[in-house]
C-alpha cells in the first residue's frame, strides 16, 4: 500500500512538471519594441518672390542684362526688370513716379538732379529720390570716336574729325543735349572751339535720343562717324579710332544708387553687391568699362 501511494505521488509530480513546461512553451516570445520612426525632415520654406526694377543707362544694356540673367539663375526667387534709356529720360521717369529700385546713370548730372544732398544749382527742383548712403560710383567709361565698316571718310582721330567738320566734308552723329553722351560731345566741340549750332545749321550733325541710336547710325553707315562710348562700340563691333581725354570732356563716371521709393531696398542692395563683385567686374571689363566699386 505504501508503495502504491509513493508511485501515485511520483506520477503526480511528473505531470505537474510537464504542465509547467507546456505553459512555458505556450508563452509567446517577448515582442521587440517597435522602432520609433524618425520625424520627416522639413524642407526649408521657399524664399518669398521679390521683384527688382533697375533703371540703367542705355550703354549698360548688354552688361546689365547678362549680369541680371546670371543673378536670377542663382536666385530663382528674384525677378529683375530692366528699363534702359538715356539717363535724362530715366531721371524724368523716376521724377514722375515710375517704380524704380536702382538707378545707374551714365553721368553725375542726372543722379544729382534726384539727390537732395547735391548742390542746389544742379538739383534745382529740390528732388529727393536717392536713398541716403546708397550712392556710389560704379564704373568709368571712355568717349570714343567710332567709324563704320570701311571708314570711307578716312577719319582716324578727333583732330581729323574736327578738320572735316570745319570744311564740311564729314557727317557726325551725336547724342541730344539732354543725354550724357551728347553733353560729353558738346564739351569736345567746345574744346576745339567749334559751335554746335553752326555745325547743325550746316547739316554736319545728326542726333540720337540715346547712345544706342547714335551707335545704330554709325553701324548703318548713314554717317561718317559718331561719338559714343567705347563700350557701345565694342558691343556693336565698331572700330574706335580715338578716345577723348579727361581734358577734352572730363571723366565719364557712372553713379549708382538705390531710390528711396524702392519697395525692396534690401534685395536691391544684394543685386548691387553682386554686380560690384568679381563676377560683375569681369563682365564690365570685358566690354571696356573700368570698375570703380
Amino acid at each position: 500500500m505504501k508503495k502504491l501511494i509513493a508511485l501515485l505521488l511520483a506520477l503526480t509530480m511528473v505531470f505537474a512538471l510537464c504542465a509547467c513546461g507546456a505553459k512555458e512553451e505556450a508563452t509567446p516570445a517577448e515582442e521587440a519594441a517597435p522602432v520609433e520612426e524618425s520625424a520627416p525632415i522639413k524642407e526649408a520654406p521657399a524664399a518669398e518672390p521679390v521683384e527688382i526694377i533697375v533703371f540703367g543707362a542705355a550703354s549698360m544694356t548688354e552688361t546689365l542684362t547678362t549680369l541680371g540673367e546670371q543673378y536670377m539663375a542663382d536666385h530663382p526667387e528674384v525677378t529683375i526688370i530692366f528699363n534702359f534709356d538715356s539717363s535724362g529720360t530715366l531721371k524724368t521717369q523716376i521724377q514722375e513716379g515710375a517704380d524704380c529700385d536702382i538707378f545707374i546713370s551714365a553721368g553725375q548730372k542726372q543722379m544729382n538732379q534726384l539727390d537732395i544732398s547735391a548742390d542746389a544749382s544742379i538739383n534745382t527742383e529740390g528732388l529727393d529720390f536717392v536713398l541716403e548712403g546708397s550712392r556710389f560710383n560704379i564704373l568709368e567709361n571712355k568717349v570714343a570716336l567710332a567709324v563704320p565698316d570701311g571708314n570711307s571718310a578716312g577719319i582716324d582721330s578727333y583732330d581729323a574729325l574736327i578738320a572735316g567738320l570745319k570744311d564740311g566734308s564729314v557727317m557726325l552723329a551725336m547724342g541730344n543735349s539732354d543725354v550724357p553722351v551728347g553733353q560729353y560731345t558738346q564739351k569736345i566741340l567746345a574744346y576745339y572751339e567749334l559751335l554746335e549750332e553752326d555745325l547743325a545749321n550746316a547739316g554736319s550733325i545728326t542726333y540720337g535720343s540715346n547712345v544706342k541710336e547714335v551707335t545704330t547710325q554709325v553701324s548703318e553707315a548713314t554717317v561718317d562717324c559718331g561719338i559714343i562710348y567705347q563700350t557701345d562700340a565694342f558691343s556693336a563691333g565698331l572700330t574706335v579710332v580715338d578716345t577723348a581725354t579727361a581734358e577734352m570732356c572730363g571723366q565719364v563716371i557712372y553713379p549708382a544708387a538705390i531710390m528711396n521709393v524702392s519697395k525692396n531696398p534690401e534685395a536691391a542692395q544684394a543685386f548691387l553687391d553682386y554686380i560690384t563683385s568679381d563676377a560683375g567686374d569681369e563682365v564690365f571689363a570685358a566690354v571696356g568699362f573700368t570698375p570703380m566699386a
